[in-house]
């Protein structure tokens, strides 16, 4: 839960559907830049 807080603090919605979808937002969003941030690797030869 720590690290879905580090793109806000507070959840903005106030329904607790909404409030999922916004944490499934936050999680999507980490997670695409964790790929982008992974190398590749290619075997060579």
């Amino acid at each position: 839960m720590h690290c879905v807080k580090r793109l806000g603090q507070s959840l903005m919605a106030r329904d607790f559907d909404r409030q999922v979808a916004e944490i499934q937002i936050r999680c999507a969003v980490m997670n695409r830049y964790t790929a982008l941030g992974t190398p590749t690797t290619m075997a060579a030869g």
